[in-house]
Parts: C-alpha cells; structure tokens; sequence
C-alpha cells in the first residue's frame, strides 16, 4: 500500500486511494488546501470534496489511516 505522506500522481494512485477509500491531502506548492477523500479522477482533475483540482497545479498526498 501507500505509506503516510507519500505523493500520488499516476492513474493507478488515484484509482487505488479511491477504491480503498483512502484519504489524500491536497497542496498548492507548499500551502496545504484540502484533505479528503477522491470522489473522481481524470486526466486533468481529481475532485475532492465537491472541488476539482488541477492535476497540473496541486499535489496529492497520501494520507492513510487521517
């Protein structure tokens, strides 16, 4: 599985992390902005909790067991 803070980036992270129910966090650069749980990924965007960030401008962490 994933260890506590690891970055997720590919398809398989997101789909993983979201069929495990996972929680990830959310940063723009180094401000944290969200944490939550993926409700939907796509090429351009994950969304969580109702809001859709940009693959291209945040990083996803792995937060398992937050």
């Amino acid at each position: 599985m994933y260890m506590n803070g690891q970055m997720i980036f590919d398809d398989h992270h997101f789909l993983d992390h979201m069929a495990a129910e996972v929680p990830i966090q959310v940063y723009r650069g180094r401000m944290h902005r969200d944490i939550g749980f993926i409700e939907y990924y796509g090429k351009e965007f994950v969304k969580v909790n109702n809001i859709f960030y940009s693959r291209r401008q945040f990083i996803f962490v792995s937060r398992p067991g937050y």
